[in-house]
């Protein structure tokens, strides 16, 4: 039998998934095991996170050791002041040129009401899903297999075309990225960068953002269904195939791909 054309592309690559321990980042994390990836790497904030991360991996897919080899390794995003150095040990760590970077990283939505936004509260809430990616990709292309093979992945949300009240923060950051990707296509070129635009998705995030109310959860996921034109809130295993389709067409650059439900039509 001859080597699958379409359903083999991610086979045998190197990739690393910042935020991969949880949510979006988890769940590709799971889809490369599948699609036969040799080194995937997983990082998020706490080594303790990470090792739990690769360890429920590891016990989903007990025969992956086969042909995936997986590494959780921490790095900090949340600190100005170690930002840039964190994210430099992090590709130091590695040690291997990679095939794909992807960045699903974020900590609890900074939503606040406009009046009570201040510069520090302004500025900690851009750190890990604006400046952190920045400073990925300027980091991750030394680290890149030249050429239009490779990416550079990064994650925005709906927030960011369609406004929601206390969110001015968080959107401004969010659209930001629209702009980020453009430009560092041009820069990083031919290596690709995209982006992918999620609506609401039923991760762990809500939990972490309500205080651990589960009550609230539930009733911010269910109000969400009303907005969306398939009634539906995202699930990981169906948004995910925008990031594996980003990595899979050296076509595609400078784009953003949308897995919002419809939420634009409603």
């Amino acid at each position: 039998m001859t080597t699958p054309k379409y359903t083999n592309k991610l086979a045998n690559t190197v990739v690393l998934v910042i935020g991969g321990t949880s949510g979006l980042g988890f769940g590709l994390a799971e889809a490369l095991l599948e699609h036969r990836v040799a080194h995937l790497y997983i990082s998020s904030s706490r080594q303790q996170k990470v090792d739990s991360a690769v360890a429920r991996l590891r016990a989903a897919y007990p025969d992956s050791h086969a042909t995936t080899t997986v590494t959780g390794l921490a790095c900090n995003l949340g600190d100005e002041a170690t930002l840039e150095a964190n994210i430099q040990a992090l590709f130091a760590q590695i040690g291997r040129k990679l095939d794909h970077v992807v960045f699903t990283a974020g900590d609890p939505l900074a939503a606040k009401p406009l009046g009570d936004v201040d510069m520090p509260f302004m500025k900690q809430a851009g750190m890990v899903r604006f400046f952190a990616p920045f400073f990925v990709a300027k980091e991750a292309v030394a680290h890149l297999t030249p050429g239009p093979a490779s990416s550079v992945t990064l994650t925005t949300g709906s927030v960011s075309e369609k406004p929601i009240p206390n969110w001015a923060v968080v959107a401004s950051y969010a659209s930001g990225l629209f702009g980020m990707t453009r430009g560092l296509a041009l820069e990083l070129k031919p290596v690709r960068v995209n982006l992918i635009s999620p609506g609401g998705v039923d991760t762990e995030l809500w939990e972490a953002s309500l205080g651990g109310d589960k009550d609230k959860v539930k009733a911010t996921l269910e109000g969400m269904k009303a907005h969306t034109a398939t009634g539906e809130v995202g699930q990981v295993e169906d948004v995910v195939e925008a990031f594996l389709y980003v990595l899979k067409d050296k076509n595609v650059t400078g784009t953003c791909i949308r897995s919002d439900g419809g939420v634009f039509l409603m």
